[in-house]
């Protein structure tokens, strides 16, 4: 997608972490933003310093009928949204599929795999018969490979992000919209923090992200040229790659095997 064309983009969890690195690239390149946030309190201090570019929008990515007024209300304020970011999400519980309380499996499949879903059916069908745009959907290195115990609901949600948007990207590429997936590995945010506001729970670890080297605004600077590029994948750290390709040999192998 021609950035420079670009006049409206409308990010969920863009109040801090990963969200906010994206709302400030695409505000770099010329693009007003809307950041759609569930905390109120965090989407008005990011507004103090971004209030001549971008504009706030409280939303539970799980209500439809908010998605639907949130919707409206953009586009009365900047006009047709060009670019879609679902990147709002909550941290796994870091149970055990046989432990996990089956409120959490819920909470952590309706903010991370339907809420996504709820966007792309909010915006996607005007993008399609405007014949331009382009989404991006947040999963996770976890929406490829589970390597370690207790991601629980977290990878079921984050395969499906993928899969959703491995989907719809084939459906829209001939209405000229284009589709991405963001599968970042160890960034630090405050993912654990915005999950127990939620009512969620977190473990330990996760309260203390390990400094990867890989930035928000780093982050918000890949999606910013994938969206360029039209890119399938956006991947943030790719030593991560060696879970994932162990994960498509044993599936090759087992094709194989069929054979």
């Amino acid at each position: 997608m021609d950035l420079s064309a670009a006049r409206h983009a409308f990010v969920t969890g863009g109040a801090s972490g990963i969200g906010l690195g994206i709302v400030d690239a695409l505000v770099k390149r010329g693009i007003r933003v809307t950041i759609a946030d569930i905390d109120a309190d965090s989407l008005g201090q990011v507004l103090v310093s971004r209030k001549d570019t971008c504009r706030g929008q409280v939303l539970d990515t799980r209500d439809r009928p908010g998605w639907a007024r949130a919707k409206a209300e953009a586009e009365q304020a900047f006009g047709p949204v060009d670019i879609l970011v679902n990147n709002a999400g909550i941290a796994p519980d870091g149970r055990l599929f046989a432990d996990m309380d089956p409120q959490s499996f819920d909470r952590i499949i309706a903010i991370n795999l339907t809420g996504v879903f709820n966007g792309v059916s909010a915006f996607a069908a005007d993008m399609r018969a405007r014949g331009k745009g382009h989404i991006v959907n947040t999963s996770s290195i976890a929406g490829l490979s589970v390597s370690f115990p207790g991601v629980g609901a977290y990878g079921v949600a984050k395969f499906g992000v993928v899969a959703l948007s491995e989907g719809l990207r084939n459906e829209m590429a001939p209405h000229g919209v284009g589709v991405s997936v963001l599968c970042p590995g160890y960034v630090a945010t405050n993912l654990a923090r915005s999950t127990v506001k939620l009512g969620g729970v977190v473990r330990d670890s996760a309260l203390s992200i390990p400094d990867s080297g890989v930035s928000a605004a780093d982050v918000g600077e890949m999606v910013a040229c994938a969206i360029a590029e039209n890119r399938a994948y956006i991947i943030t750290h790719p030593d991560s790659w060696k879970g994932v390709e162990k994960r498509l040999r044993a599936i090759e192998a087992a094709f194989a095997e069929a054979r």
